[in-house]
C-alpha cells in the first residue's frame, strides 16, 4: 500500500506503526533524580508501556510553515522598545543519529530575561520583569538543518529546589518531528557557568553526555557592535543524542 501527500508531506498508510526506537542508556536523565525534588511526586511508579505510533501519530496534527515569520526568531524585536541586556545569536544545526540534518522541523525556545525572570504568573520573584521581551520564539529548520535565533542572554534565579538554589542560565528548546506528538524537550547552558556544578537538574544528566547541553562561544555568529554568537547542535538520536526530558526506560 502507498502512502498519500498530506500538507505537502507523505502520508504513511492506514496500517502504518512507526519503528520503535530503544533509547540508548547513560544519556538522557533519569525520570526519578533524587536530588531534584519534583521528580519524586512526578516520576512514574511503574515501568512505561511503549505506544505504537499509528496513523494519527506520524501524520498528524501538523503545523504549516506559513505561521513561522522572520519574527518569531528575533525576541529582540517583538515589541516597541529594545529589551535590556546582553544580545545574543543562537544557532546551530538539527541533526539525526546518522549525522544528517533534519530539514523543516519546528524548532521553540523559552527563556527568562536578563534578570532571571519568566513573563509569567506563577513566577513572582522581587526581579523585574522586561516589558519588551516575553522570551519566546520559534524557528523551522532549513533544508540543511541549521536554526538561529536573536535573543538576550537570560540571568540566573532562584527555585526553591534546596536552600539557596539558584539555576543556572539557560534556554529550554522543543523540537517537533512529522506532528506534535513527536516531541523532544531539552535546556541549553552557557559555558564556563560556575552554577553548573550546584544545579540538580544539568547534574541529573548522565555525567558522559552533560556536555552536550553546554552551548559553545561561536566567534563566526557574534556581530560586530551587535550581539555575542553561541552555537548548539541537537542530535536526536543515538548515543551522541542531546540529553532530553522525554520519558525513557533506563
Amino acid at each position: 500500500m502507498t502512502g498519500q501527500r498530506v500538507n505537502n508531506r507523505v502520508a504513511a498508510p492506514a496500517d502504518a506503526v512507526g519503528d520503535r526506537y530503544v533509547r540508548p542508556r547513560g544519556v538522557h536523565p533519569r525520570l526519578d533524580s533524587p536530588d531534584y525534588r519534583s521528580t519524586r511526586l512526578r516520576a512514574p511508579g511503574q515501568p512505561l508501556v511503549p505506544l505504537p505510533q499509528r496513523l494519527t501519530e506520524i501524520t498528524g496534527p501538523l503545523f504549516g510553515t506559513d505561521r513561522v515569520t522572520d519574527s518569531d526568531a528575533d525576541l529582540t524585536r517583538q515589541h516597541d522598545g529594545e529589551p535590556l541586556g546582553q544580545r545574543i545569536v543562537v544557532r546551530g544545526r538539527v541533526l539525526d543519529g546518522d549525522d544528517r540534518p533534519v530539514p523543516h522541523t519546528l524548532v521553540e525556545i523559552w527563556q527568562a530575561n536578563a534578570s532571571g525572570r519568566y513573563r509569567h504568573a506563577m513566577d513572582n520573584w522581587p526581579a523585574p520583569i522586561d516589558p519588551n521581551f516575553s522570551g519566546g520564539g520559534r524557528v523551522v529548520t532549513g533544508a540543511d538543518g541549521t536554526y538561529e535565533f536573536t535573543t538576550i542572554q537570560p540571568g540566573a534565579y532562584p527555585w526553591g529546589n534546596h536552600p539557596n538554589a539558584w539555576r543556572p542560565a539557560h534556554i529550554h528548546f522543543s523540537l517537533f518531528g512529522r506532528a506534535f506528538t513527536q516531541r523532544l524537550v531539552t535546556q541549553m547552558y552557557f559555558p564556563g557557568d560556575p552554577l553548573l556544578p550546584y544545579d540538580p537538574i544539568y547534574q541529573s544528566t548522565p555525567e558522559a553526555a552533560r556536555e552536550r547541553l553546554i552551548s559553545r562561544f561561536d566567534w563566526d555568529a557574534t556581530r560586530p557592535d551587535w550581539a555575542l554568537g553561541f552555537a548548539f547542535d541537537i542530535v536526536l538520536r543515538g548515543r551522541a543524542a542531546t540529553p532530553t526530558e522525554e520519558p525513557h526506560d533506563d
